[in-house]
């Protein structure tokens, strides 16, 4: 079968926009990424000069590519200092190997690289906070993870934490909070704010997965690397399927279900009062609401363990 060419100049095609019939080499591909980052970290809620930025990097695919168009595109245009946070959770057989990917990326792009692991931070690895309950990891794992990588971030002095969410994430985090009926997720109410809280930014908000892949493995940045074992146990991954099955069949379905959230959050903003963050007891942090779900779980899982 002959290769398509290129919409834009006679090379081979690589890619496939489903939503334009746009055909892409290598090298266009590459280039409508680094655009289209580009314009989402100069967009609203994105980076300014000068900042210091930590970057969630579990070395995957996704967070590779962050990294490295951080790296390569944003912190020569702005100055940015960066540190790349790798949380390893001690799951056996899985961690191991993300987190020699991590060390190698960084090290070949030069960023400083910490380390922070869930034995020294809560006790335990998540295995053993787990054992038994598998269907409870993911819940656990995520909670735990988000706190230990506000904690890196803040203690660094980031100005933000970046994280490599892309636009089949958002589609599918969009769909599980229908799912669970979070009005308040639902409607997009955000905290109005809270000492201690680093703002996260989401540079690869507005790529789809398979574009932010392609130019991993253009650029050598996607390592082959296990699946996490506790993975299937997700509500995630069953709505991931979901979501996927309607992007094949109705090409643009990520980006519109994004877009109609969005349109949600305008019509709704000011109509029901902004979600607050208050101090936990037990540990000090930032929380919203009144409990701590990181102290919970952790207490919880502690005492099962």
């Amino acid at each position: 079968m002959t290769t398509p060419s290129c919409s834009l100049c006679a090379g081979p095609a690589v890619y496939l926009d489903r939503v334009t019939g746009e055909h892409l080499c290598g090298v266009h591909l590459a280039a409508r990424v680094e655009e289209v980052f580009r314009s989402t970290f100069r967009g609203p809620g994105g980076l300014s000069a000068n900042e210091r930025v930590a970057v969630a990097f579990s070395g995957g695919k996704d967070s590779s590519v962050l990294l490295h168009l951080l790296a390569t595109v944003a912190a020569p245009e702005l100055g940015l200092s960066l540190v790349a946070l790798t949380i390893d959770e001690g799951i056996d057989r899985y961690r191991e190997e993300t987190v020699r990917a991590a060390r190698a990326l960084a090290a070949r792009l030069g960023v400083e690289h910490r380390i922070v692991g869930f034995g020294d931070a809560c006790g335990a690895s998540l295995d053993d906070l787990v054992a038994g309950r598998a269907a409870r990891a993911c819940t656990i794992c995520g909670i735990l993870r988000r706190r230990l990588l506000q904690q890196a971030a803040r203690d660094l002095g980031a100005d933000r934490l970046a994280t490599g969410h892309c636009l089949d994430d958002e589609a599918e985090s969009i769909v599980m909070n229908w799912l669970r009926g979070d009005l308040y997720r639902s409607a997009g109410v955000r905290p109005a704010g809270g000492a201690g809280m680093v703002p996260r930014t989401k540079p690869l908000a507005r790529l789809l997965e398979k574009e932010v892949v392609l130019y991993g493995i253009l650029h050598d940045l996607a390592p082959t690397l296990p699946e996490c074992p506790y993975a299937r146990h997700a509500l995630r991954s069953g709505v991931r399927g979901m979501v996927h099955r309607a992007e094949h069949r109705w090409p643009g379905t990520m980006a519109r279900v994004v877009a109609g959230q969005v349109a949600l959050e305008n019509r709704l903003r000011g109509q029901l009062p902004p979600a607050r963050f208050t101090t936990c007891p037990a540990c000090g942090e930032p929380v919203l609401g009144e409990s701590c779900r990181a102290c919970a779980l952790l207490g919880r899982a502690l005492e099962n363990h």
